[in-house]
C-alpha cells in the first residue's frame, strides 16, 4: 500500500518523488522524510519494502511515473535495496522517470561483518538519530532484514548506464555497506559522502543536510536534465 504526503495547501506542486523502501522497511520509516520533502512543494509517494513482490513494485512505480495527476519532474528515491530498485527502473527505461536518488546502496551477496547481540545493536548500526532509532524499534523495520546477503537477482543484475540525472548519498561511517565496496554503483551521477553518517542516511542525525541536498537536486532538475546551477560562491 502506498503512503502519501502532498504539498502545503495553496502551493502549486513542484514535482513528484516516489520513495522505494528497502529490505524489511514499512512506510513509517519515511514519514519524516516524506513530510519534509512535501513541505517544500513536492508530492511524495512511498512504496513499502519493494523486495517483497518485485513485479508488483515495478508495476506500482511505473504506474505512478505516468500518472497525469502527479506533476513532473518524476524522481524515484530509495535507500538500501530501494536504491537498487531506483537504478533498476532507470535501467529498464521506465517511461516518465526523470531522475533517481540513491542512498546507502548495499553490497550484494555480502553479509555485513558486524557483531550483533540483538536488535538494539542493529538499530545502532543503522542510525545515530534517536527519533529514527525509535521508529525502527517500534516496528518500522524487520529485525535482521538489512543484514541479509540475499538480494533479488533482478536488482543485482541491473545493467546499462543511468541516463537520467542521478544523486547519490552515502554515510561515511556506514558499516553495513562500506562505501569502498559500492562506490562503482553510484557511477553516472553526483555522489555526496555524509561525514560520520550511518547506513540509513536519509534518516540519520544529518537528515536536514541530506534533505537540503535532495531539494537542491530536485530544484535543479526542474530547470533541466543538465541540472543547471542555481547558486554559486562569489569569487
Amino acid at each position: 500500500m502506498t503512503e502519501q504526503w502532498n504539498e502545503p495547501e495553496g502551493i502549486n506542486p513542484r514535482g513528484t518523488v516516489i520513495v522505494a523502501a528497502g529490505r524489511g522497511e514499512n512506510v513509517d520509516v519515511y514519514a519524516r522524510f516524506g513530510r519534509r520533502i512535501a513541505a517544500d512543494g513536492y508530492k511524495v509517494r512511498v512504496l513499502p519494502d519493494v523486495t517483497t513482490d518485485l513485479p508488483a513494485s515495478f508495476a506500482a512505480a511505473e504506474k505512478l511515473l505516468v500518472d497525469d495527476a502527479l506533476p513532473g519532474p518524476h524522481v524515484v528515491a530509495g535507500s538500501d535495496t530501494g536504491a537498487l530498485f531506483a537504478l533498476a527502473l532507470a535501467a529498464r527505461g521506465a517511461p516518465g522517470l526523470d531522475g533517481v536518488i540513491t542512498a546507502g546502496i548495499p553490497r550484494a551477496g555480502v553479509r555485513p561483518a558486524i557483531d550483533l547481540t540483538g536488535f538494539d545493536d542493529e538499530v545502532e548500526a543503522r542510525t545515530a538519530c534517536p527519533n529514527h532509532q525509535g521508529v525502527l524499534g517500534r516496528g518500522g523495520a524487520t529485525p535482521g532484514a538489512v543484514f541479509s546477503a540475499q538480494i533479488p537477482t533482478e536488482l543485482i543484475d541491473t545493467v546499462g548506464a543511468v541516463t537520467v540525472p542521478a544523486l547519490g548519498l552515502h554515510g561515511g561511517d556506514d558499516k553495513i555497506s562500506p562505501l569502498d565496496g559500492v562506490r562503482d554503483r553510484y557511477a553516472g551521477g553526483s555522489l555526496f559522502v555524509i561525514e560520520g553518517g550511518r547506513h540509513d542516511i536519509l534518516n540519520d542525525v544529518t537528515h536536514r543536510t541530506v534533505a537540503a541536498h535532495v531539494i537542491l537536486f530536485l530544484e535543479r532538475l526542474r530547470l533541466g536534465a543538465d541540472l543547471p546551477a542555481i547558486a554559486r560562491e562569489a569569487s
